[in-house]
């Protein structure tokens, strides 16, 4: 068990002696994981959590060294202190965790129960704080960074290598979705930082526009607007459309520039990933308008769209007034100054 950090985090814990809630107006708290959980949703001072938790470092101490003068020297506390908690702690259980033989003790079959569940809830609790402090290290730390699918291929790569020529220690947790996803995801707490499109515009948000990527009218090889370079998106409102599904960005942006043009458009498909539209495009099941792609896709012919002004902007958005930890904040740094060379393909 790691129990150092533990125990040096008790040393100046509860030194007040304040009396503790009575038995008789603590909570009956559930033994269950199910409605345990449900109960450490409200916890109060008056749970056996609350009550017991300062106390448990100190037992666990006691009991490895089956002496009180010796626990209190580890715990850098007076002996008669250390005495008086643990009386306390079996006051408040109603149950004799020691046998007393002069100045040594023994654990009673009570306390060495009680002792190899302290121990396993000592260990979780030294593991959680190593790994929230690991992961906050300014030259080790982890970021939890979610971006487009679009971005997938080579912009997020590319933005990686670039920010580890300079923090070749930090970790990354990625995440590809779609915009309101990885914000939900954001105010969740999963994720520290987030490329997407639209911009956000949320008052729980702060984000910032980094780049635009024009977008293109792609049209099957032997479609008859395939001989076209250029277009005008309202030369397309018969076509059949295949478009990504409600709730993508990159759909609000269609149905937004469609409308500008004049026409609602027709969707035969809708779909998860541009790739899998330009597919089906490819196979002449329909239109798209769709960011350029990492690797040209046979089969189609991207068209340049005169008007309207066809681009989606990419931005970064966090969570208002979240704290950032040194390493997300390296990379928010990093991001930001990469405002308009985001892009590999714009």
């Amino acid at each position: 068990m790691h129990g150092t950090a533990i125990i040096h985090s008790v040393k100046h814990e509860r030194r007040s002696e304040r009396p503790l809630s009575p038995v008789g107006n603590r909570k009956d708290i559930p033994v269950t994981g199910e409605s345990l959980t449900a109960d450490m949703d409200d916890l109060g001072p008056d749970s056996w959590a609350a009550t017991l938790t300062p106390r448990l470092a100190q037992f666990a101490v006691v009991a490895r060294h089956e002496h009180v003068t010796r626990a209190a020297r580890q715990l850098e506390m007076p002996q008669p202190t250390l005495s008086r908690s643990l009386a306390r702690l079996e006051q408040d259980l109603g149950v004799a965790l020691f046998a007393r033989h002069g100045r040594t003790l023994s654990l009673t079959a009570a306390g060495r129960t009680f002792l190899a569940a302290v121990e396993r809830a000592l260990a979780d609790v030294d593991r959680a704080a190593e790994s929230v402090r690991a992961d906050a290290d300014p030259a080790a730390g982890k970021v939890a960074f979610g971006f487009l699918h679009t971005m997938g291929s080579e912009t997020v790569p590319e933005l990686l290598r670039a920010f580890r020529a300079d923090h070749p220690r930090v970790r990354f947790q990625l995440v590809q979705n779609y915009g309101e996803a990885m914000i939900e995801r954001l105010r969740d707490g999963d994720l520290d930082l987030c490329l997407t499109s639209p911009v956000p515009d949320a008052p729980d948000l702060v984000a910032r526009r980094l780049d635009e990527q024009k977008l293109r009218l792609v049209v099957p090889e032997d479609h008859p607007l395939a001989v076209r370079r250029r277009i005008r998106l309202a030369e397309a409102s018969a076509e059949l459309f295949v478009t990504l599904q409600p709730g993508y960005g990159l759909r609000r942006i269609t149905d937004a520039l469609c409308a500008e043009a004049g026409f609602s458009p027709k969707i035969a498909f809708e779909g998860e990933d541009p790739e899998t539209l330009r597919g089906l495009v490819a196979a002449g099941l329909g239109v798209g308008l769709l960011p350029p792609p990492a690797v040209a896709r046979p089969g189609v012919v991207e068209l340049a769209v005169t008007a309207p002004r066809a681009v989606r902007e990419i931005g970064v958005a966090w969570l208002d007034g979240h704290p950032d930890t040194p390493p997300v904040a390296a990379f928010k740094r990093f991001l930001l100054s990469r405002r308009g060379q985001l892009l590999l393909h714009r």
